[in-house]
Order: C-alpha cells, then structure tokens, then sequence
C-alpha cells in the first residue's frame, strides 16, 4: 500500500478523525510527500502528524477546495500524493470529478462510512429501502416531487448555504405530509460532538444547528388524536393510509375538492365509489353528508382493510366495501337491495373495464343522478363521451391543473400536479 508519485490514493475520513482509520491507512498516510485535502480537514491534521510521526517533517499540504487547481497539481506526478476526503469520496464526493479528470489506473479508493450509512446506524435500522436525495448546489423542486411518491424513508444531504433543515420541513409541510414522517435531523456524525435530535410535527427547529446537518424522514402510521379537528373535506394527504407498494397512489387533496363539488352530494341517498384505492373520496363526502349510504369498491387485495382503517381516522362508516372486481358485482347484481340504485357514483378508474363498468353503472343509476370520471388522458375521452351523448343527460367536462407552491430561498416557485380531466354528467 506505499505507491508511487503515478497513484493517487484517495482516503475517505468521517468526523472522528484520523485515528478512526485503520492502521494501514494512516501508515500510508505518514508516507506521503504531498496531502491534499478540504481545509476543515488540513486543518486537524498537523496535530495528528505530529502525535504520530515527530522525527519526520510534515509534507506539503494543498487544500482540495478549488478543484481545477487540484486537479493540475495531480497531473504532474512528481510526489507521492494522498487525497484525502469526507466520506465516502464517490458517494456525493470528489471521487466524481477524479474518474473523469484522471485516468482509473492511477486512482485508489478507500471509503470511509457515508453520511447516510451512519445516520441509519444511529436509529438501528436497516437503510437497504431507504432514497436519498442532495440538495448542494440543486434546485429544492426535486424534493417536492420525491415526497409525493412517500418513499418510506428518504435522506436529504441538506445546502447549508439555504435553510438547511428548515428548507426540507417547509416542503413537509406545504405537501400536508408533516404528521406521516419522523423528522430527524443529525449534526456531524462520527464527531465526538455529534448531535441527533428528533423533531416533532409544528415543532421549531433548533437555533444552533451546525451548517453540517443531513435530515432522515422516516414514514410512521399517521395517528389521529382528534378527529373532530380535521377539515370538514379538504383533508390532507398525508392522514390517508396508502398502499405500501404504491405510495402516493390516491387522489390528492386539490383534486378530491374539485370531484366532491362535482358530485353535487345530496343529504340523503346513496353514493358509489367505483374503483375507490384508499377510499379518500367516498370517505371524505361522508363527513360533508353523514346520512349517505356509501358503496366502496376495490380490487386490490388489501383495499377493504386499508378503507376501514381510513374510515376510523376520519371517524365515518361506509355502509359496504367490497374488494373485488368492481364489474364482476355489477354485472352478477348481487348488491344489497339498499344500495342497488345509486344517486350519485363516482367511477375513478377501472382501466381497460372503465367503459363497461359506465356501462353498468348508467342501468343501475336513478333518475337525476350524476357520474363524475376523473381521467388522467386525453385519450380516454372520446369514448366516454360518444356513451353520454347517446343518452338524454347533461354533460360538462373540465380539466383540473393544480400547482404547489414550494419555498425557494428567494421567494416561492409553484410545481405543477399531473392535469385531471374530469367529466360530469347527470341524467334527466
């Protein structure tokens, strides 16, 4: 492991410092005719040097920070160089630019623990599911997008030169996700003087947190302590239980206000909800009527279950949930006799089956009543449209777009939700 003046061994250090390193490591370090390194880092290092290696004078020392500079001292090959980094150099770390910049058969790595690798060592749990994202020198609006899919655990390398921590529970919040997350945030890891605080939902972050701070959100079952205090409608995503292998797979809170005004709800009647996920909708109109009959229909395994547990979060109770297919029920008539004529049905999916499935629903739906279809295509119009035009009803159809503000650290951008067209009929 000595080298030559042709290798570049490039060292990766956490926070504890040098004499975390194994014994091969700093020997070769101690051989070394030229150290380059951060500044933070060069900084401890004659201390070190001198602890270990008091005959020998200590080598030439160049900071890494301006890496065109760095990168030109390489090229010449007249010492023997080590390089050290945070880290794992190739994880987010100057290992990128080297494998570019300089041929692999001169470099040499030696990873040191990441960030993240430590942040889930201190919680004690395993991170082989966990996403990351960084946020150094990158628009935040990625962030946005990411928590929409509610990954179940996601490491944020958070821009000391913004807000930092304070950066990522913003966009927490203004996603309505604040209460579905543990929110950890941890300061120089492997230093001796490391700290991990876990923040509470509408909790103030610290004042005195080091600009060296990454943040773990980490998904918890959104417990609801009062159901009274939730929105009339309106709820927010993130009190919804979804499906684990399909996060963010429910209708989002902007459109369910569009389709609830759509459906016109009556105070009595019964409503379907046709291919229902989580059951957000139906579950949501039954708060605005509480003595609506509500028919939920899912086919997914697992969709009764996952309903009832948002029916007892939002404190409501559907009169029927069936998962099943939700064509196979219409066309067997095996509905109860109480929910068999519908007043109002909201048919939110069925793939392929959508336009059989309106097929049916149009025999069992009273007079007067109305169906509301979100779709996500152009495409799926035509179709639908040629159905209602061959009956005698009133027909509207609408597009939905919808934008989230996001802070930036000059004001606020707006990140655009995926359109929703939706089309309304209602039989004379």
């Amino acid at each position: 492991m000595n080298g030559s003046s042709q290798e570049i061994h490039v060292i990766g250090i956490d926070a504890s410092g040098f004499q975390s390193l194994s014994f091969p490591l700093q020997e070769l370090i101690l051989s070394a005719e030229r150290i380059a390194a951060p500044s933070r880092i060069l900084n401890s290092l004659p201390k070190w040097w001198a602890s270990l290696n008091k005959n020998n004078p200590i080598p030439e020392l160049v900071s890494s920070d301006k890496t065109s500079e760095l990168i030109s001292l390489l090229d010449k090959k007249d010492k023997k160089t080590i390089l050290l980094a945070s880290g794992d150099p190739l994880w987010f770390g100057i290992g990128r630019l080297l494998v570019e910049k300089i041929p692999k058969e001169r470099l040499f790595f030696y990873p040191s623990p990441t960030s993240l690798q430590l942040a889930f060592a201190r919680l004690g749990r395993p991170w082989q599911d966990a996403s990351w994202i960084s946020l150094h020198g990158r628009d935040p609006i990625p962030l946005a997008k990411r928590l929409q899919q509610r990954p179940n655990s996601l490491i944020i390398l958070t821009e000391p030169k913004r807000e930092g921590a304070q950066e990522v529970q913003t966009f927490l919040r203004s996603s309505g996700l604040e209460r579905s997350y543990e929110f950890w945030i941890f300061e120089r890891l492997g230093h001796p003087k490391e700290r991990i605080i876990k923040v509470q939902p509408n909790q103030d972050l610290p004042k005195d947190l080091n600009p060296l701070h990454l943040v773990a959100l980490i998904k918890q079952e959104n417990q609801i302590s009062d159901k009274e205090a939730l929105p009339l409608f309106g709820i927010d995503d993130g009190v919804f239980k979804q499906y684990h292998d399909r996060p963010g797979l429910m209708t989002k809170k902007e459109v369910r206000i569009k389709l609830l005004a759509d459906l016109e709800l009556p105070e009595k009647g019964v409503l379907w909800d046709i291919c229902a996920g989580v059951g957000s909708i139906g579950l949501e109109a039954l708060r605005i009527r509480p003595q609506l009959k509500l028919l939920s229909v899912d086919q997914r395994v697992g969709s009764k279950e996952l309903i009832k547990i948002n029916a007892s979060r939002l404190g409501v109770k559907p009169t029927a949930i069936y998962e099943s297919e939700a064509l196979r029920i219409l066309r067997n008539k095996s509905l109860p006799s109480s929910l068999s004529s519908p007043d109002r049905v909201l048919l939110g999916g069925g793939g392929s089956s959508r336009i059989a499935i309106l097929q049916e629903v149009l025999q069992y739906l009273n007079p007067g009543g109305i169906v509301v279809i979100p779709l996500s295509t152009l495409q799926a119009i035509p179709k639908m449209e040629e159905i209602f035009n061959s009956i005698d009803c009133l027909l509207s159809i609408s597009q939905l777009q919808s934008y989230r503000g996001v802070p930036l650290s000059d004001g606020t951008r707006f990140t655009p939700m995926n359109p929703v067209f939706i089309i309304k009929s209602q039989l004379k």
